[in-house]
């Protein structure tokens, strides 16, 4: 509304009364009939496209299994069969196409870049990236912190920081992306009982119940 300069003094209940009762055109009639008809064609374009995805989402949890990574990804906290695929998809399983995992931090989009020009040094947000892995790795990030206690953390620790949500998310992703790493490497499992801080927040939790 404020982009066509409405002021907000005249109620919705009045400005839908003139619409209603304005005179209807001479056209009214076959307008109606035209938009009618594009509406129910782009709802059976959506039906349509709902349903090749939902046939790609079951394809794409029943081939994961079949990776040799698969089990790597699905065994991430709160992952889910179509988000570890997406996952896996984007990180890829060539060994040698990474440095390490600010590699894959920088591909993902989930690390600062720098820019420097003569005595100005800035950071900032990284637009240049993969942005289907950015979306897969952050919302991954952001369901663990839910099922994971040291995700959650991590993500309470950046936002008592003063960052926000998205940036905190960022900060959770290129978290995990050091601990997927090794995993990935090793080709075996997450395991939390291996994952040392995260470990190591569990005996301080039991400690401070036990207390």
């Amino acid at each position: 509304m404020v982009k066509h300069g409405y002021c907000g003094r005249r109620p919705a209940a009045q400005l839908l009364g003139r619409l209603r009762d304005a005179p209807p055109g001479t056209t009214a009639e076959a307008l109606t009939e035209a938009l009618r008809d594009a509406v129910l064609a782009v709802v059976a374009v959506l039906r349509a496209l709902n349903g090749a995805l939902k046939d790609l989402d079951r394809s794409v949890a029943a081939h994961l299994g079949e990776h040799p990574d698969g089990a790597i990804f699905t065994s991430l906290p709160r992952s889910g069969q179509i988000n570890a695929a997406q996952m896996l998809a984007e990180w890829g399983d060539c060994r040698q196409a990474y440095a390490g995992p600010g590699s894959v931090a920088a591909l993902a989009g989930v690390s600062p870049v720098t820019r420097q020009s003569g005595k100005h040094r800035g950071v900032g947000f990284r637009w240049a990236c993969n942005k289907r892995f950015r979306r897969a790795i952050t919302t991954f990030a952001d369901d663990s912190r839910h099922a994971s206690p040291w995700a959650a953390r991590v993500y309470a620790d950046a936002r008592a920081a003063g960052k926000d949500h998205p940036h905190a998310i960022r900060i959770l992703a290129r978290a995990w992306i050091r601990v997927i790493w090794p995993c990935w490497i090793n080709g075996v499992p997450y395991d939390p009982a291996r994952h040392r801080a995260a470990a190591a927040l569990a005996e301080q939790t039991s400690s401070q119940s036990a207390a």
